[in-house]
């Protein structure tokens, strides 16, 4: 598939703009935190520069669980591949940065600054330039330490608070790159709205740690207004008598929720348990709370005759809640995803399958009822130096000694 075109407007010919398009954003990015700030931008329609090592971002060779993050999050992005090392590299950036309304980085503290690429630097280029630093601690006693998502999960009691007692798990994803990223994006265009009233630029820090508190402080208002410990989320104590993982015929799993009186009421007339809907012990969300220990084996007792798919119906008819328990790989055939345009088609630029078209998910939002799309394949390695070398002045015999030393690519 080629590359669409970089028009602002969504993919399926609406005449709408997107709300940035015309917005220059640069970023100096890998992994996944940063890299998630430029794709919501660049999604909402911003030109994102992607500069890269001559060798190309490490993220595009990554395999294991890793293996996604290039082609997830590097959509309706630009590659431009330099050294930076080299001082014709950094004029070149200089010269990409001085044109831009956004310059966005997630690198290990100072290295930025000893490429002369800082905000402190750069602001006295362009006070109109908005700057945002992915890191892994705000400032302050722990910003010297090296952060992973894991690292702040356990850190931060998200681990604690997801794994069985005694046995911190992470989440099943990058939580907290994924959403340091989005609020890297939010403070960028919190600056953008500033710098509408102010005519300058600011700098926007967001850190992973800070994301990962955010995330639990749920857990420590819990604490403290009640003064007791939040739980880890196996055992913890349930605000819903009905609220968890069925096993039932053949093996299959489901989840089956009733979270009301009203739903249990539907419930037990769905499945003839009006014993149950009578009982003096089950009369309130509470009661049943306080009897999951003797009701909630009843309950599987009851239902494990069923398969899946005939409670999932049952609980569909009634308007209860449930899910099948879906693997990751599934969701690409999800009847529902398929059916409102939640995927879209990308051409991968690395790997085994480099050059294949697969499908990617796109932002869980509409604009005026339509899904921000991609407009852009994830870049191969330097695919738009040439362009942009020569849109910022370089003549064809420059670009090609750029190239021929090593500079460019």
């Amino acid at each position: 598939m080629p590359d669409m075109p970089e028009t602002g407007t969504p993919p399926n010919g609406s005449a709408k703009a997107l709300p940035y398009a015309g917005l220059r954003v640069v970023e100096f990015t890998h992994m996944v935190m940063g890299p998630t700030c430029g794709m919501l931008l660049a999604d909402l329609g911003a030109e994102v520069i992607k500069v890269e090592p001559i060798a190309g971002d490490n993220t595009r060779k990554l395999i294991g669980s890793g293996a996604g993050f290039f082609p997830m999050f590097n959509r309706n992005k630009k590659s431009l591949a330099v050294d930076l090392q080299t001082p014709e590299g950094r004029e070149l950036v200089l010269k990409l940065v001085a044109t831009a309304d956004v310059v966005s980085e997630n690198f290990k503290p100072g290295t930025m600054k000893k490429l002369g690429l800082d905000y402190a630097s750069l602001s006295k280029l362009n006070e109109r330039l908005i700057y945002v630093s992915h890191k892994g601690f705000l400032p302050g006693p722990y910003d010297h330490r090296t952060a992973l998502d894991e690292v702040v999960q356990m850190m931060g009691g998200l681990a604690y608070m997801t794994g069985r007692a005694g046995d911190p798990l992470r989440a099943g994803s990058s939580v907290n790159d994924i959403m340091g990223g989005m609020f890297g994006a939010i403070g960028a265009m919190a600056a953008l709205a500033a710098r509408e009233k102010t005519g300058k630029g600011q700098e926007v820090q967001a850190a992973l740690f800070e994301n990962n508190v955010f995330l639990v402080a749920q857990h420590m208002m819990q604490f403290a207004v009640t003064g007791q410990p939040a739980a880890p989320m196996p055992s913890r104590i349930s605000a819903w008598a009905v609220y968890d993982v069925f096993t039932v015929k053949d093996g299959e799993q489901i989840f089956l929720a009733v979270v009301s009186d009203t739903q249990w009421a539907v419930f037990c007339e769905a499945f003839g348990l009006q014993e149950l809907r009578a009982d003096p012990r089950l009369q309130s969300n509470n009661d049943r709370v306080r009897a999951r220990d003797w009701l909630m084996p009843l309950l599987r007792s009851q239902l494990a005759g069923h398969s899946a798919a005939e409670l999932g119906a049952v609980f569909e008819k009634h308007a209860l809640p449930f899910a099948p328990i879906t693997r990751p790989q599934d969701l690409f055939e999800d009847p529902h995803l398929k059916a409102t345009g939640g995927l879209a088609p990308i051409t991968l630029a690395d790997g085994e399958r480099a050059g294949q078209t697969t499908s990617t998910v796109l932002l869980p939002l509409t604009l005026g009822g339509e899904r921000p799309g991609v407009r852009m394949n994830p870049p191969r390695l330097g695919e738009h130096t040439r362009e942009l070398l020569q849109e910022l002045g370089y003549s064809g015999e420059a670009i090609a000694a750029l190239q021929a030393g090593g500079i460019t690519r």
